[in-house]
């Protein structure tokens, strides 16, 4: 199967950042290969510096986990199953805006979107991943 490629990379790049733009919160929208590797990143003029990593790690994080980063927040708190999952795999990140991004069931990469509140960063993670169907 192949992988993401960088037209599509940029494909969802695009969708994410217009995302943004229309709500109007600048972000830092990451696009990782199924390998966890950048293909695709843009830092919006205004979007916090500390939001580069943490974008990263998201999409990292989806792909590990093979899940998006908002459905480990349950799982992770104190008591839960996997209470002290973000201290492993060199830090992961476990609240909303990563997003895994499948092609014929496998994944094939991840965009991880932060810089808003979870909410916001998982409405502009979400437009990006739907932009690889386009």
């Amino acid at each position: 199967m192949p992988g993401l490629t960088l037209a599509e990379a940029r494909r969802m790049l695009d969708a994410g950042l217009a995302e943004a733009d229309k709500i109007g919160q600048p972000m830092n929208v990451a696009i990782l290969d199924a390998g966890g590797h950048l293909v695709a990143f843009a830092r919006q003029d205004g979007a916090i510096r500390a939001s580069i990593d943490i974008a990263q790690r998201k999409a990292q994080t989806s792909i590990l986990m093979e899940a998006p980063t908002a459905a480990l927040m349950p799982l992770v708190q104190p008591g839960a199953e996997l209470y002290g999952l973000e201290q492993t795999a060199g830090g992961m990140v476990v609240f909303g805006g990563g997003v895994p991004v499948h092609r014929d069931g496998e994944i094939v990469g991840a965009v991880g979107v932060s810089a808003g509140s979870a909410e916001q960063d998982v409405q502009v993670a979400e437009a990006a991943a739907a932009a690889i169907k386009a």
